[in-house]
């Protein structure tokens, strides 16, 4: 028979501090019938009485007496484990994070962990960095870059204008300094896709439609990139999300298909699979991309 050791010895030390089943039972939060068979049970495990039943009040037998300040260390150490276990909840789940995530987004995501008892703290960080981190145990998890066909989320990339293009897709070859002595058009690669699977592909396209190597560049900066696209004929490789943020116009590259991926890396095994499975769809949203069913 599987004794609860601990409810019986809350019981016996309710009882034994206000003298009574009746009055024990309610300081320990239970019903009076619950608290006399938890402490039978208990005498039994021990194999003495523990009170004296021959008189009205609960009085402690000589065993008992003896066995009264084990049982109230035993309910102290249960007290504080149980008190620690809500403080090691409460204590917050570090998250290194893309900075294309806003502020709003992060909230939102923060919101939802919470409500499945998860506490976030985020810290924006460069692709490079992000599993450099985990591994360094400055944070917990970090959603870094991976191909995209890796990727448990997935974001669609195109070229963003500060005036709406004419065509439906926009061609790099198109791009090709004329004769006319106006400014070749660069195209800015945010340091978020400053990764190979993105830069490289870009660099390769460039070359084989004949584009000078300057158009088509690493940013310094998102808001760099973003400042020079708004001034001027240049255009931002985005995603479609980042591009109504930004109020730019978004389409398509017309010689290759881009997307960003995004993993999970994380120092515990049950950190990674409760970011990929109970905060897919936030993340998803934090990160700008399409949830099942969804269009870009």
């Amino acid at each position: 028979m599987v004794v609860d050791l601990i409810g019986g010895c809350r019981a016996f030390v309710s009882v034994s501090e206000t003298g009574s089943f009746t009055a024990g039972a309610a300081l320990a939060r239970i019903p009076q019938p619950v608290a006399s068979r938890r402490i039978a049970a208990l005498e039994r495990h021990l194999g003495e009485r523990l009170f004296d039943r021959s008189t009205r009040r609960a009085r402690l037998t000589p065993f008992g007496r003896d066995m009264l300040p084990t049982a109230k260390r035993l309910v102290r150490l249960a007290d504080a484990m149980e008190h620690d276990a809500k403080r090691a909840k409460l204590r917050p789940l570090r998250l290194a994070v893309p900075d294309i995530c806003t502020t709003r987004r992060l909230a939102e995501l923060d919101a939802e962990a919470r409500s499945l008892d998860l506490f976030l703290e985020f810290r924006l960080a460069l692709p490079g960095e992000r599993a450099e981190l985990v591994r360094t145990h400055e944070v917990r998890a970090a959603l870094v870059a991976v191909p995209a066909d890796e990727g448990i989320w997935t974001l669609p990339l195109g070229l963003a204008s500060a005036v709406e293009p004419s065509a439906a897709v926009i061609h790099l070859e198109s791009l090709r300094p004329g004769r006319s002595g106006r400014p070749a058009r660069r195209v800015w690669i945010q340091p978020e896709d400053d990764v190979p699977p993105i830069r490289d592909r870009m660099f390769r396209i460039r070359d084989s439609v004949g584009l000078r190597p300057a158009q088509v560049a690493v940013a310094d900066s998102l808001s760099s990139a973003a400042g020079g696209v708004l001034c001027s004929a240049d255009l931002l490789l985005c995603s479609a999300d980042q591009a109504r943020e930004l109020g730019l116009a978004w389409r398509p590259i017309g010689e290759t298909q881009l997307a960003r991926g995004f993993d999970v890396v994380a120092g515990l095994g049950d950190d990674a699979h409760r970011l990929r499975t109970q905060l897919w769809p936030g993340i998803a949203r934090c990160l700008g991309a399409a949830e099942p069913g969804e269009a870009q």
